[in-house]
């Protein structure tokens, strides 16, 4: 932590935000943690992989998940025929900036938008980018991935490849678990449409996702709303999630 950075506490304990991408998402795991260890989820002693486990275990008690109506996926099914379809196939390459412990998200982004905007310009310095620049073992073979099917991938990967009928460069960057990628998407093989009830199920899991989301968001600026925190904004929140 640099010499003009506010240090950071939770309930009076201090937080190290290197190695994190954001010094909010440090304190809001520390939050959970002493929540955690409050309900005897979890050890004080603790460490690693176990506050891990056991902000897992909290967060499965108290932040409940309402389960997607068939009513709901319906709709859903019926908003993005695109997203269910089976046997379509793109054959894509990408550049990966990859994001790790300790390294500023803002320059990683920056880089990758300054590459962004070269290959844009000019298609044929991708294979150089990619052998130079891509932090995936595909970059030494011009960041190609090969055709991907549905389900190949991670679901914020899958949805930027099979969002639309797009072909090139993409003009923005894709942000994954991974970090950011700069796709692009050569040939398209459409498939066919599954049916309902075949497309139900990961209907379902992905409105949980979400729900999910906004769920443990709330949660947060419940717990910060009775925490002291110090060096850091969680939007602390007056009302409890659940009645």
């Amino acid at each position: 932590m640099s010499a003009d950075t506010p240090p950071i506490s939770v309930n009076g304990v201090a937080v190290d935000p290197s190695g994190w991408p954001s010094p909010r998402l440090a304190a809001v795991r520390e939050l959970l943690r002493q929540r955690a260890v409050k309900l005897g989820l979890l050890d004080d002693a603790a460490a690693g992989d176990e506050v891990t486990e056991g902000i897992e275990r909290l967060i499965e008690r108290e932040v409940k998940i309402p389960v997607p109506t068939e009513e709901e996926c319906r709709r859903f099914y019926d908003s993005h025929p695109e997203l269910f379809r089976s046997g379509d196939l793109v054959f894509v390459r990408h550049i990966l900036f990859q994001v790790t412990p300790g390294m500023p998200l803002h320059l990683v982004r920056a880089k990758a938008e300054e590459t962004l905007q070269r290959v844009a310009t000019k298609p044929d310095d991708f294979e150089t980018c990619a052998k130079t620049l891509s932090n995936c073992p595909s970059g030494q073979h011009g960041g190609n991935l090969g055709q991907i099917d549905r389900d190949d991938t991670v679901p914020e990967f899958e949805e930027a490849l099979f969002a639309d009928g797009w072909i090139g460069i993409l003009p923005r960057l894709v942000k994954t678990r991974f970090g950011f990628h700069i796709v692009s998407i050569d040939r398209r093989v459409d498939g066919r449409t599954l049916p309902f009830d075949v497309a139900q199920q990961r209907i379902a899991e992905r409105l949980s996702a979400r729900v999910q989301q906004v769920a443990l968001g709330q949660y947060v600026r419940l717990l910060a709303g009775d925490a002291e925190v110090q060096g850091v904004e969680l939007d602390a929140a007056a009302t409890p999630l659940v009645q």
